[in-house]
């Protein structure tokens, strides 16, 4: 049997930002194990924590079909859940260093001023790709129109960890009213097929927000969005900074009202160089736990 906690992270109200799965302690589990956990739990990811001989701890993702190699969301619903349960490596305010299969990666940890804890994860260096797909085949599968695409900015693929489709959408109204079709994803993909998409638009709900974003899940996930969504969110930091312009600091990403898990995550980036230096944070919540056979 396993002990699995459930998180909800960017959010500090129970039932809202998005849900994850943490194992405390996976060292008796194999891959097999994980997989089944990640399935049975059926969250869009459930991390999995690990002893590490290169870093203060290691953590693995697995979604409901698949690992991995990093997950925002899961990841500071993993500190929270360790910070909760009194078993950091070291007392908060620390720095930590994180191995992932997207590499090592400094972690964050402090004490907001209301008393929640913060989790600022340091992501991988961000890269983009030219979309070089059908953009009325891509435009049908999230169910809108070629049209609603935002002319002025183009459609990349991003990563600071995990890849997924960055979609500039002119209006809030053409997010809102996105159903995906999941199954055609890996055909429009053609140059990364696994990838997930992430439309955004700059029109916000709330007024201290800078973008609006939804993310669909790659098929072979199991899963169809994800609420909010911490790598993606990195991604579209180091987009803004490119395609855009100077980004505020931090730049607040609004995600998950279409789905009724309203969240927030703040990013921050820094070019040094040709690289774009890109950080998240948010805090989460202990929500409960169930036990899998």
């Amino acid at each position: 049997m396993v002990r699995v906690l459930h998180v909800d992270a960017f959010s500090t109200t129970p039932r809202m930002g998005n849900p994850a799965g943490v194992v405390l302690d996976a060292s008796g589990l194999d891959d097999e194990a994980m997989q089944h956990v990640a399935r049975e739990v059926g969250f869009n990811e459930t991390a999995f924590v690990l002893p590490s001989a290169r870093g203060d701890l290691r953590l693995r993702y697995f979604t409901p079909g698949h690992e991995v190699n990093l997950c925002g969301h899961a990841t500071v619903a993993s500190f929270v859940a360790l910070h909760h349960h009194g078993l950091l490596p070291r007392p908060v305010p620390c720095r930590l260093m994180l191995e992932t299969l997207a590499g090592m990666l400094p972690i964050v940890l402090e004490i907001d001023p209301v008393g929640q804890l913060m989790v600022t994860m340091t992501q991988a260096p961000a890269q983009f790709v030219e979309f070089q797909g059908n953009r009325a085949k891509l435009a049908r599968s999230l169910g809108v129109e070629e049209a609603d695409f935002d002319p002025e900015l183009p459609v990349v693929y991003g990563s600071t960890g995990l890849w997924t489709l960055v979609v500039p959408v002119r209006t809030l109204a053409a997010i809102r009213r996105m159903i995906p079709r999941n199954a055609e994803f890996p055909d429009v993909l053609a140059e990364m097929p696994t990838a997930s998409v992430h439309p955004f638009c700059r029109e916000v709900i709330d007024p201290q927000s800078h973008l609006h974003a939804r993310h669909f899940s790659s098929p072979r996930s199991g899963t169809t969005e994800d609420p909010v969504t911490g790598t993606a969110s990195g991604v579209l930091g180091a987009y803004y900074r490119k395609f855009i312009g100077s980004p505020p600091s931090p730049l607040v990403v609004e995600q998950g009202q279409e789905v009724g898990r309203d969240g927030r995550v703040l990013v921050w980036t820094d070019q040094r160089g040709e690289m774009c230096e890109v950080r998240i944070a948010g805090a989460g919540c202990l929500v409960g736990e169930q036990i899998v056979d």
